[in-house]
C-alpha cells in the first residue's frame, strides 16, 4: 500500500491543502517526483504523443500502459499511482474490467476513465472488484475526433450543467476522485464544491482540490514547440529536473499555480 491513500486525499480536501499530481511512464522520474512531495503518479495515456510520438492518445494498448506501471511502481516513493485505461478499454464492460485488472496488477492503485453518466456501471462493478476509480470529465483527450479538436469543455451553459450532472452521479456510482479538464475556472471550483471527492484539475482553474500536469509539458519540453495555455514551465530558474518537480509541488500547496494566465473563461 502507498503512502499516500484515499482517506489522506480525502483528508487534504477537507483541510483545504492542495493535492499535487504529476505523470510519469519511468521508474527514475516516479522516484523523482514523488521525493519531491507529489502526493499522486498518473500513468496517463498521453504517452502516446509524449513517449510514442502519435499525434492522439487513440494507439495507446492496456499492454504499454501495464509495462509503464510496472516501471514506475518499481520508482515510487509512496505517491499513490493512477493508470488511464486507453482507448479501447471501452469497447465492452468485460473488456473495461478486464483492463483494469492488467494494470492493477501491474501496480496501480487506481485506473482513470474517461466519459460521462454512462460510467455510472462501469464504476459500480470496479468499486465492487475493489479497484478506486478517477473519472475523468471535460476535455476528454480519446474523445478529440468527436470534439473536433482539443477544445474547452463547459463554456456554454448547457455544457456546463451536464458536466455538474455527471460530476455528481459519477460520485454517487461511487467514483474515489474526480479529473476535470479544459473547463472554465469558474465551472471547475462550482464542480470541486458540489462533491464531496477530491477533484484534480488540468486547465480547469486554481479552485479544485488539486492540480495535475503532464511532466514534460512542466519541464519545457514539447514535441510541437508549442505548451497549453495552462502549462507552466517549471524548469525556469532551476538547477536541474528534481528541483522543477519541488517547485511544482510548492506553487501547487501555495496556491501560485495554475494563476489567472493559466486558466480559461466561460
Amino acid at each position: 500500500m502507498p503512502d499516500v491513500t484515499l482517506t489522506t486525499l480525502q483528508g487534504l480536501k477537507q483541510s483545504g491543502e492542495k493535492i499535487a499530481m504529476l505523470t510519469a511512464y519511468d521508474a527514475t522520474f516516479a522516484q523523482a517526483a514523488s521525493a519531491a512531495g507529489a502526493e499522486m503518479l498518473l500513468i496517463g495515456d498521453s504517452l502516446g504523443m509524449v513517449l510514442q510520438g502519435h499525434d492522439s492518445t487513440l494507439p495507446v494498448t492496456v499492454e504499454e500502459m501495464a509495462y509503464h506501471t510496472a516501471c514506475v511502481k518499481r520508482g515510487n516513493q509512496g505517491a499513490m499511482i493512477v493508470t488511464d485505461l486507453p482507448f479501447a478499454s471501452g469497447t465492452s464492460l468485460q473488456r473495461l474490467l478486464d483492463d483494469a485488472v492488467k494494470v492493477m496488477q501491474a501496480g496501480a492503485h487506481m485506473v482513470k476513465l474517461e466519459g460521462g453518466a454512462w460510467l455510472a456501471e462501469p464504476i459500480v462493478r470496479l468499486a465492487q472488484m475493489g479497484v478506486p476509480v478517477c473519472a475523468h470529465l471535460g476535455l476528454t483527450p480519446q474523445s478529440v475526433n468527436l470534439f473536433g479538436g482539443f477544445k474547452v469543455q463547459g463554456r456554454q451553459e448547457t455544457q456546463a450543467r451536464q458536466l455538474r450532472a455527471d460530476a455528481i452521479a459519477l460520485e454517487q456510482a461511487g467514483a474515489a476522485m474526480l479529473l476535470l479538464e479544459c473547463v472554465p475556472s469558474a465551472l471547475g471550483q462550482e464542480i470541486s464544491e458540489a462533491v464531496k471527492i477530491p477533484v484534480i484539475g488540468i486547465g480547469a482553474g486554481p479552485g479544485t482540490d488539486g492540480q495535475v500536469l503532464v511532466m514534460h509539458d512542466m519541464l519545457g519540453l514539447s514535441l510541437s514547440g508549442r505548451a497549453p495555455k495552462f502549462v507552466k514551465n517549471f524548469m525556469q530558474g532551476q538547477d536541474g529536473i528534481q528541483g522543477a518537480f519541488a517547485a511544482y509541488v510548492k506553487a501547487v500547496k501555495d496556491g501560485s499555480f495554475p494563476g489567472p494566465e493559466h486558466g480559461f473563461s466561460a
